[in-house]
């Protein structure tokens, strides 16, 4: 097909030129005297993205599955307790990993659509009385539903219920792009996967550890290999790896942070929020609803749209694909058929989501959507429109003060 793919699921995002140049290199040796001018960097500005004082960072050739195992296995023994709210795909799916390393896990069941809750996570520690849990595992952004929870608010019930436990949080689709607190939050290990906010390919497993979760992993009984924090520190220390990296990934991870860096973390999360308003916008004037169940738990990262009784969602996805060249996220678990998932994140401006808006509305009316054309993308360029002029307004009070 002509043109270009329309790339508009919540990951992996569109890979921005500069990330795309900065990967093609020769190959080189990764144990040389200036292989650490690359790998030191690249620690520091993870940090920084994670908003990490104290801590480490650790990049595995990986992903955000690997990820998580490694935050699991190097803090946690077989039969240790964990507490785990459920409410969507990847939480479901962390908590089955969890489950097959051993570990036993209390489920806070949610529905879909709603986000982790600090109410009950608070009266499931305040019960513990003897400080059973160990971890309190958390996904911050949940793709599934467009669901962002609040992890600052856990981190106050975690305090209120005067607990130990360790938080481990989920921001594989959230870092990068939705402001992240590690280190005023008081988070213990963060993981994500360099194919979302970081604008990368998939490949890279990234963990970001507390001085104390990397005090536990000197107790934890889990067998680790691979993902050994302890093998990781050593050779990072030195600037190296355990074992062979993805170089040409590090390269592009180099340029990514650079990319973030020169547009303002503050900028990036503002430039998300604002797509964010702008997609809802759309999805009100097609009358339709996002999946997630309150503006509190907006994402600003992705918006699951449900689709109206007897539509099929995966036949519009696709249409959308096969028809305009545009990929829309599937509904995952209980919601296939029943949602379609806009992507908002990573190397995009106003204008390339408008294409995806407009994709979504041909392939809706395609499959007997009652809706205006034009209506959703009319919506949007409202709210952003509106926006700009807000801005422009107050750059120009700035300068007059």
């Amino acid at each position: 097909m002509p043109g270009r793919n329309f790339l508009f699921v919540p990951g992996p995002t569109h890979l921005p030129e500069r990330v795309a140049r900065a990967m093609m290199v020769p190959s080189e040796d990764h144990r040389s005297v200036r292989f650490p001018e690359l790998t030191f960097g690249l620690f520091e500005g993870l940090k920084r993205v994670f908003g990490c004082g104290e801590g480490e960072v650790f990049i595995y050739p990986s992903t955000g599955t690997g990820a998580w195992e490694a935050s699991l296995a190097n803090t946690l023994s077989p039969g240790d307790k964990v507490l785990a709210p459920r409410f969507g795909h990847f939480s479901h799916l962390w908590i089955d990993m969890m489950k097959r390393l051993g570990l036993q896990v209390e489920v806070l069941e949610t529905e879909w659509g709603g986000g982790a809750s600090e109410d009950r996570i608070a009266q499931a520690l305040r019960a513990d009385k003897r400080h059973e849990i160990k971890g309190v595992m958390v996904v911050h952004n949940e793709t599934a539903t467009g669901v962002a929870s609040d992890i600052a608010g856990v981190r106050r019930a975690m305090d209120e219920a005067r607990h130990p436990a360790l938080l481990y949080v989920d921001a594989v689709s959230s870092l990068g792009s939705i402001d992240f607190r590690f280190s005023e939050w008081r988070v213990d290990l963060a993981v994500t996967g360099s194919q979302k906010g970081l604008m990368l390919p998939a490949g890279l497993g990234i963990v970001c550890a507390s001085p104390r979760a990397l005090a536990a992993e000197t107790s934890a009984a889990l067998n680790r290999v691979f993902f050994s924090f302890a093998d990781m520190r050593k050779a990072n220390a030195t600037g190296y790896f355990p074992y062979t990296p993805s170089v040409p990934l590090l390269y592009g991870l180099r340029e990514s942070l650079s990319m973030l860096f020169d547009e303002g973390l503050d900028n990036v999360y503002a430039r998300h929020a604002r797509f964010a308003h702008g997609v809802r916008e759309a999805v009100a004037a097609w009358g339709l609803a996002p999946c997630c169940r309150a503006p509190r738990w907006y994402s600003n990262t992705v918006t699951a749209v449900a689709v109206p009784p007897r539509v099929d969602a995966a036949a519009i996805i696709e249409t959308a694909f096969r028809r305009y060249d545009l990929a829309l996220g599937a509904g995952l678990g209980p919601l296939a058929g029943k949602v379609f998932r806009i992507g908002h994140l990573g190397d995009l401006n106003e204008l390339m989501l408008l294409g995806a808006l407009a994709g979504a509305e041909m392939a809706m009316l395609d499959h007997g959507v009652s809706l205006r054309a034009g209506s959703g993308v009319a919506a949007a360029q409202t709210a952003w429109r509106r926006g700009s002029v807000a801005n422009r307004e107050r750059e120009v009070a700035a300068l007059a003060a």
